[in-house]
């Protein structure tokens, strides 16, 4: 088998390694060459040689090496005997040293050692993002107050299933079914992130969003304040992870946002509280992190390691270059395992970097501006944005922000700092653009996101600086040593 790559299925920087697609615009998928020989008289298994093309080759090149090799028996060829492991890996195979580490939490085996407890959660899948979620929340409560009285206007008939005025999903269509009437909740809009660096209005709703899985209990109220470790889900094709203080979107990451948060919320039972209780909470604060993993740092780390400071460390740990390169292959199969440093000296270095990362990526809205920007055209009546671009694809030093504005002199560091396969600062470009839905007419633009008007062309300013900057923690933090770790 010879993987002349080129997956397109994929984004940034992954699909710049994935190369040139052989058959140009007709082909998304990769390409391989495969010969299957056969032998009358073989038994037992086949024998398989595999090679693949190296990365970044472009169609041309890939297309020479094809030529240039003409024969799988030609000695130019590069294959390799390959055989599944027990995991039924063929390439990428995962470690084994990765099963030996601590389950970063466990909803199979409620009573497995876990950093977190079984209240970790996907994030909000609405399967209606269209009528969900917008900048302004003027104009998502308009959309949605339309919607619902679209879906009313349809009970005790055979719903109209017109894509321009609602998106009927499974529970809209049972609801409609058991004759559910419906109402417009204005305290069910909160801001959201919907995209890695991107808020927007949500409407948070069981009855309009598919799916809320755990996050009533992460995010109750919006008064209920939390933290959440967002990490690619099972069958990610690369491995990321990003913290929030607000409700996450299902696919701010890769193959199902998994979230896990530094608390979760009890709801009071208020007929049980006792006649002295003078709470006036409707919901108690618990801790997201297992008394296990609590007692377990403790013992290596000092009896003074809170519930916070392994939050923290585990933000770290999941930054570590050595820990994603080695783990690759395991990162996108499972969900994280996490290994304990060897060391009190080396937790508390994971640790601090894991607060500083969270300062910079929760408060990315209001850090440091890029001082070595050169910005020009920036008048205050010329700082709408309709979509930002590079004036090519080979410079990235400078971004159009609008037919007026232009951002100069970028740092290419800052394209380094990458979140489910492109760099934070292009997540900024994409999504701050306005769009129209073809379907439903609803306009979603950023620009009514602020009422400053120079929000986004900061905003872009400081993700710049905040990805540099994150990049420069990343490579202070400490070299792992595997054969020291603790399971």
């Amino acid at each position: 088998m010879f993987n002349l790559r080129g997956n397109q299925r994929t984004s940034g920087e992954l699909s710049r390694k994935e190369g040139g697609k052989i058959f140009g615009s007709g082909s998304r998928t990769p390409i391989s060459i495969t010969i299957l020989v056969r032998k009358p008289n073989h038994t037992g298994s086949a024998a398989i040689h595999y090679e693949a093309v190296a990365d970044y080759l472009s169609r041309e090149e890939k297309l020479a090496l094809v030529s240039e090799r003409g024969s799988m028996l030609s000695d130019k060829m590069s294959l390799s005997s390959i055989a599944p492991n027990e995991a039924g890996d063929w390439i990428n195979q995962r470690d084994g040293l990765f099963e030996t580490f601590i389950q970063i939490g466990s909803k199979e085996d409620k009573t497995a050692k876990t950093f977190f407890v079984p209240y970790y959660s996907c994030g909000v899948k609405t399967q209606r993002d269209t009528w969900c979620y917008n900048f302004s929340k003027p104009m998502l409560t308009a959309s949605m107050e339309r919607t619902i009285q679209f879906y009313n206007s349809n009970l005790g008939q055979t719903p109209i299933f017109d894509s321009t005025k609602i998106n009927w999903t499974y529970s809209t269509t049972a609801a409609h079914d058991r004759g559910e009437k419906k109402a417009f909740d204005a305290t069910s809009i909160t801001p959201a992130m919907y995209r890695p660096f991107c808020k927007q209005f949500l409407y948070f709703n069981s009855e309009w969003n598919e799916r809320v899985y755990q996050m009533p209990k992460i995010f109750p109220t919006p008064q209920s304040k939390n933290l959440v470790i967002c990490t690619a889900g099972v069958g990610a094709k690369t491995f990321s992870a990003l913290i929030t203080d607000q409700i996450p979107d299902l696919h701010i990451l890769e193959s199902g946002t998994q979230c896990f948060p530094l608390y979760w919320y009890e709801k009071n039972e208020r007929d049980t509280l006792s006649l002295f209780d003078n709470s006036n909470s409707d919901y108690n604060r618990q801790s997201g992190l297992t008394d296990f993993i609590l007692q377990r740092a403790r013992e290596e780390y000092g009896p003074k390691t809170s519930a916070e400071d392994i939050f923290y460390y585990v933000y770290g740990l999941l930054h570590s270059a050595d820990y994603r390169k080695k783990f690759a292959a395991d990162l996108t199969k499972t969900l994280p395992r996490i290994p304990l440093v060897g060391s009190p000296q080396d937790f508390k270095a994971f640790m601090k970097a894991g607060r500083k990362l969270a300062d910079l990526h929760l408060n990315y809205e209001t850090g440091p501006l890029c001082q070595q920007l050169i910005i020009t055209g920036d008048k205050p009546n010329k700082l709408n944005v309709t979509k930002m671009r590079f004036p090519s694809k080979a410079d990235k030093g400078t971004i159009l922000f609008n037919d007026s504005v232009k951002i100069e002199n970028i740092p290419m560091t800052a394209y380094d700092y990458v979140v489910n396969g492109k760099s934070a600062v292009e997540w900024v470009m994409e999504r701050y653009a306005i769009t129209k839905n073809a379907d439903s007419g609803i306009v979603n633009d950023p620009n009514l996101w602020s009422a400053n008007p120079r929000y986004i062309i900061d905003l872009v300013s400081r993700v710049i600086q905040m990805s540099v900057d994150t990049q420069k923690i990343v490579a202070g933090l400490p070299k792992l040593d595997f054969s020291s770790q603790k399971s």
